[in-house]
């Protein structure tokens, strides 16, 4: 019988939280079962193993970035949403940076949830990126050069890259105010 409390999104979370206090290392089901109380082969009874738990994590981690930015964007539009998108995937990311690695990955084929919730995410983009007129091929244009660009930055800024001199937090806003600047011109 499984463990009072214990389903699959406890362990899940669990292990989110095990992967942002230790990013880059690799988690397995004997370190989540003890941070839980348990031992391993319990946590059989909630998670499809190794590849069940990684799977749970692609969704959690997908999901709440997703409702992260979208809670970043409602009511703004334009400059105001892009900016307000960008810094909410970034402290996202800052926040969680053993999880923020799952959330680049194109969805599996054939994982319908995991499609569902990286619609979420493109959707939100979409949806800030509507207030520059940009639709169809030029929003996927569009949402591909924001993704690198604030990709490009939290990866850097997360893996310790960035050494020089210079204010990071100022840095960041300079980013931000060309992106916004570039999308606007699109």
């Amino acid at each position: 019988m499984p463990r009072a409390g214990l389903d699959v999104a406890v362990v899940v979370e669990r292990a989110g939280e095990l992967l942002d206090q230790r990013p880059g290392d690799s988690l397995s089901l004997a370190v989540v079962a003890d941070s839980l109380g348990v031992r391993a082969p319990s946590l059989y009874k909630h998670v499809d193993g190794l590849p069940g738990l990684h799977r749970g994590l692609v969704l959690l981690a997908k999901g709440a970035l997703a409702d992260a930015l979208r809670d970043a964007v409602v009511g703004r539009s334009g400059d105001d949403a892009v900016a307000a998108l960008a810094d909410a995937y970034r402290r996202w990311a800052l926040t969680h940076p053993g999880q923020y690695p799952l959330t680049v990955r194109a969805p599996r084929e054939g994982d319908a949830d995991d499609l569902a919730v990286s619609e979420r995410a493109t959707s939100v983009v979409y949806t800030a990126l509507g207030g520059y007129g940009l639709d169809g091929d030029d929003a996927v244009d569009a949402t591909r050069f924001l993704r690198a660009a604030l990709h490009g930055f939290v990866s850097l800024e997360t893996s310790g890259a960035f050494a020089l001199p210079v204010d990071l937090e100022r840095s960041w806003r300079r980013a931000v105010q060309h992106v916004v600047a570039a999308l606007a011109a699109w």
